[in-house]
């Protein structure tokens, strides 16, 4: 909102001319903080921190102790110092062994080593646990060190996965890779996406009703800066926290659904939580509004409530067909057929900045200048 007192978090060229601070201001201040720590340790009897490190007997804790808050609360357990397999060593003294060896993902990479190559179209199929988190990022590195950001054609490796995954499923994975998983997933799924394609469904016997169930966790998308997901079921809250370049569609979200999105599209197929759009300065959501009170869930404080256009109505019917082909969504087959009638529930959501600066591009745009004129006509729009 540009109310930083010093200018420190805002792009307004205006606003940064306020700012009187110096790089050299910071070397400056860790300086004394280092030196002043490094009076302390004198004191103590410590050359090095990794003397320091684990000593608790020099911890005057008092004051925490003697504290109202502590009453009745036992620390000595933190406080005591233990027998060290590895001598009196109190800091990182070996590697640690994080067990990439054995991830999925090396299975994965062992698989699509065609296509990591030389771009040969593959397909795998394997199950998965909840135990295996960020499948298909290990992946997505080994291709992206091959085809650098402009990864592979899009489904040039395609994955089956069968099961319910852990964490971080398909987290930072680039273009070219399609993970489709006949299960369920947990938080975070499609983390720092960048142009993979993720598809959640559960499995054709399952005998609930899809819609009303949740298929994945909290903050999935978070911080996406392109692809596509698509998941047939509710999901938790903080859906698409952060993103700022993929497609989603979804049949149901939590809470604070869109917060901070900075881009990319949003489309939510069934009721949302509260707090939606909270801090979102970009992109647009689309949200169907059958109960007809999504009006009362949202955060005004930055967006705002469109009808949709002609352009909107266009790639919602789009994006609903892509829907229903990648996860067969009972949901998205309803819509369809009676598209008139269910197109005219969905609400727009549409964040008032990224508006004004929609308009100035498209104007620039229609009077044929340069980009370097139409970026200036933009940070004039943004300084007014």
């Amino acid at each position: 909102l540009n109310t930083c007192p010093v200018g420190v978090a805002t792009q307004n060229p205006e606003l940064r001319k306020r700012f009187t601070g110096q790089p050299e201001f910071v070397v400056n201040f860790f300086e004394f903080i280092a030196e002043e720590i490094r009076e302390y340790m004198a004191q103590l009897g410590f050359r090095t921190m990794d003397e320091m490190i684990g000593h608790v007997e020099a911890l005057d804790v008092r004051p925490a102790v003697d504290h109202w808050k502590a009453s009745g609360l036992d620390i000595g357990p933190i406080l005591q110092i233990v027998d060290n397999p590895y001598g009196q060593a109190f800091h990182q003294t070996v590697g640690q062994d994080h067990g990439l060896d054995e991830a999925l993902d090396q299975e994965l990479i062992r698989q699509a080593r065609s296509a990591i190559v030389d771009g040969e179209a593959v397909e795998i199929a394997l199950p998965i646990r909840n135990v295996n988190r960020t499948v298909g990022t290990l992946l997505g590195h080994e291709v992206t060190k091959v085809w650098k950001g402009a990864g592979l054609p899009d489904d040039t490796i395609r994955i089956e996965f069968t099961g319910s995954a852990g964490q971080s499923f398909g987290a930072f994975v680039p273009k070219g890779i399609t993970m489709r998983l006949v299960g369920d997933t947990n938080d975070y799924l499609g983390k720092g996406l960048s142009g993979g394609k993720l598809i959640v469904r559960p499995p054709e016997s399952s005998p609930f009703v899809a819609e009303d169930q949740v298929i994945a966790g909290n903050v999935i998308g978070y911080g996406a800066t392109g692809g596509e997901i698509y998941l047939r079921g509710m999901v938790g809250e903080r859906f698409c926290v952060r993103n700022s370049g993929a497609t989603a569609v979804v049949e149901g979200v939590g809470d604070h659904g869109c917060e901070y999105m900075t881009g990319g599209r949003v489309v939510v197929l069934g009721s949302t939580g509260r707090n939606f759009g909270a801090g979102m300065s970009g992109g647009i959501a689309y949200v169907h509004d059958r109960n007809n009170d999504f009006d009362r869930k949202v955060n005004y404080e930055m967006v705002e409530i469109e009808q949709l256009d002609d352009s909107d109505r266009e790639f919602l019917r789009e994006v609903l067909g892509r829907h229903l082909e990648h996860t067969g969504s009972a949901v998205a087959e309803r819509m369809l057929k009676a598209w008139n009638v269910e197109v005219s529930k969905f609400r727009k959501v549409m964040p008032t900045d990224y508006k004004r600066v929609l308009t100035v591009m498209a104007d620039a745009e229609a009077a044929g200048l340069t980009e370097d004129e139409t970026t200036e006509r933009v940070m004039e729009s943004a300084r007014a």
